[in-house]
């Protein structure tokens, strides 16, 4: 009985862990910015990102996705010499697309 128990127990230890999206080095230059602050910089195209929503059959929390997304959009965007992102779509199902700006 108690091993039933710890494998029904173990999604919501999962869903409880942290982040497991690290923040990278050119991840850490880039930052978020807003359609209106982006006006004298470059575009370097589109950064698309996506999480897992659910782990089994519960859903994760919706910050917690959102700040993967982020996290994953900024790695990504560091990688391709930009340092700005700006969300192109809502987060939604664990996805989101992010413009990238090399900026002055």
């Amino acid at each position: 009985m108690s091993h039933l128990v710890k494998i029904l127990c173990l999604p919501l230890l999962l869903a409880s862990c942290g982040s497991w999206v690290q923040l990278t080095g050119p991840g850490q230059q880039v930052e978020l910015r807003s359609e209106g602050q982006i006006s004298a910089c470059q575009s370097l195209g589109r950064a698309s990102s996506s999480t897992l929503d659910r782990l089994l059959l519960i859903e994760r929390n919706t910050v917690r996705q959102e700040d993967e997304l982020l996290t994953l959009a900024r790695n990504e965007a560091g990688d391709m010499g930009g340092n700005a992102i700006v969300p192109m779509t809502a987060a939604s199902a664990g996805k989101q697309s992010f413009a990238v700006y090399r900026c002055p």
